[in-house]
């Protein structure tokens, strides 16, 4: 299709999205929105690009991940630091990645604290850092030869299950889920992490002909209830603990998980999706996602919607009406959306340049959808530029600030007073007292032509989001003089570790400024 043709249907589309029945939200430039991209490391999918990488190269290639999504105006990565039993950071409880050092169990060298370095530089471009970890799989193949020895293959053979080529966790057992809560906590405890993330992998996906083999443990502890219910209550029970552990060390911190994008067919329950899927959260990975949300288990969702618009047997448009419509209130709902399929795929929608930009905007037609997800990191790092253009034209034009989800909204009666503004050549130098009843993450800049057209609802205002040290006496900031080219006012507020923002302070920076 010519690009001409594709714009015009890109904008027949926007129209439409605008004029629908549920379509009342729409807006071209929210000013608050979750953006987030998946970082995968297992098998060096995103990062490190390949495990004999140097650190230095590894950390080059992490900031360059973080700069291309900063440009990007996204504002969350959701990192991979457990994916096979392993840890991106120093832990007695897994070995150091193989993906990460090239031998399973070897620290990197020179050493870092992986996970401590890319919470510092993502919080310094004031992006949210969520620690994903998939709890249950313990290999990617049977290759247990280049496990280590202190690997739980090792350790507790008796917790794993051969399944499809790989080892899992057996979900079941109450020693693996007090295990698998111990890896949680450290992480929690040690990290000034924003949310801990799960994605769609519980029970494994069914493979035909291949029965996952739990029959002793079902027959030890099923309790009366069938296999199916069975396994749903282990998930269950073990999503349940992971939210207690979570807030009873840091209530701020959030607990999202990316399910399968099929809760069930309406084709097996009325209360279903209209779709033909293969496999289903419900009925073959064992996992409720509705579950979850009404017990007030998880902070926010993510569904895997990986397909096309108006995919024949899983429809993105039918598949986000029917999350937008079974989401509670007490949940924030955010979609993911398969970036890695652009050009790629054997539905050939995905060759469309606009199939990710009308994704958008069709999810931000609901009003209790609150953002994206993508997957994965490497699909707009030097590649699919085209649809890189479109974004940074239209949907992410402006910076946008990530909701507080529901457990965590709450007015700030706190704002910002200002001890002195000094300015050089190069930054304007700003000085904060700290609030007193508020626990501060980050400090946004707005700006504007003059004080009267100050609105910080306006996305186009945003300059800069800011990390700042709680542990200073004072807030200290500098902001490029190049951001206020053409402004004379600044506005500031500051965003608590719950997400909420604060009340606005403006001044005018003719009056205000001292020059050093």
């Amino acid at each position: 299709m010519n690009s001409k043709k594709s714009f015009a249907l890109h904008l027949i589309f926007l129209l439409f999205t605008s004029v629908i029945g549920h379509a009342q939200k729409r807006e071209m430039h929210p000013k608050n929105e979750f953006r987030a991209v998946w970082i995968a490391t297992v098998v060096n999918i995103d990062w490190p690009k390949n495990n004999m990488d140097s650190v230095e190269k590894q950390k080059a290639d992490f900031i360059e991940t973080l700069d291309t999504y900063k440009k990007l105006n996204f504002n969350a990565v959701i990192v991979q630091i457990r994916s096979v039993g392993d840890a991106l950071y120093p832990t007695t409880l897994a070995p150091w990645s193989r993906y990460l050092t090239s031998v399973e169990g070897q620290a990197p060298r020179p050493y870092y604290d992986t996970l401590q370095w890319m919470i510092t530089e993502t919080h310094a471009r004031g992006f949210e850092f969520h620690a994903w970890l998939n709890p249950y799989r313990a290999t990617f193949d049977l290759k247990t030869e280049l496990l280590s020895n202190s690997h739980d293959f090792y350790k507790h053979p008796e917790w794993m299950i051969e399944y499809g080529g790989k080892y899992y966790y057996n979900p079941a057992l109450p020693e693996v889920q007090q295990h698998l809560t111990a890896v949680v906590e450290e992480v929690v405890k040690n990290y000034d992490i924003d949310a801990i993330h799960f994605d769609d992998y519980f029970y494994p996906y069914k493979i035909k002909g291949i029965e996952f083999n739990d029959s002793v443990s079902y027959k030890k502890l099923g309790n009366g209830l069938s296999l199916g219910d069975w396994r749903r209550l282990n998930v269950s029970t073990f999503v349940k603990n992971i939210s207690f552990t979570i807030k009873n060390i840091k209530p701020w911190v959030q607990f999202g998980i990316s399910p399968f994008g099929v809760w069930r067919n309406k084709s097996v329950d009325p209360k279903g999706s209209d779709t033909v899927s293969g496999q289903t959260n419900y009925d073959d990975l064992y996992a409720d996602p509705l579950d979850w949300m009404n017990n007030n288990w998880i902070d926010y969702i993510v569904p895997q919607l990986y397909w096309s618009i108006d995919h024949k047997t899983a429809s993105y448009a039918k598949l986000i009406k029917w999350w937008s419509e079974n989401t509670p209130n007490n949940t924030a709902l955010y979609i993911g959306n398969s970036s890695y399929k652009i050009k790629t795929d054997s539905d050939k929608k995905w060759n469309n340049i606009y199939e990710i930009p009308n994704q958008i905007d069709l999810t931000r037609s609901y009003e209790n959808v609150q953002g994206n997800g993508f997957f994965s990191a490497k699909c707009f790092i030097n590649k699919n530029l085209d649809v890189v253009k479109i974004l940074k034209e239209y949907e992410y034009k402006y910076p946008a600030l990530p909701l507080p989800v529901p457990h965590f909204k709450k007015e700030i009666s706190d704002s910002l007073a200002i001890n002195s503004i000094t300015k050089d050549t190069v930054n304007y130098y700003i000085t904060f007292q700290k609030p007193i009843n508020t626990k501060v993450r980050y400090i946004v800049v707005y700006g504007a032509k003059e004080v009267s057209k100050i609105n910080i609802n306006d996305a186009s205002q945003i300059l800069e989001k800011i990390a700042v040290q709680e542990d200073s006496t004072d807030f200290n900031i500098q902001v490029p003089c190049y951001k206020l080219i053409g402004n004379t006012a600044f506005a500031f507020t500051f965003v608590d570790y719950y997400a909420n923002e604060s009340p606005e302070t403006i001044i005018d920076l003719k009056v205000e400024t001292q020059t050093k």
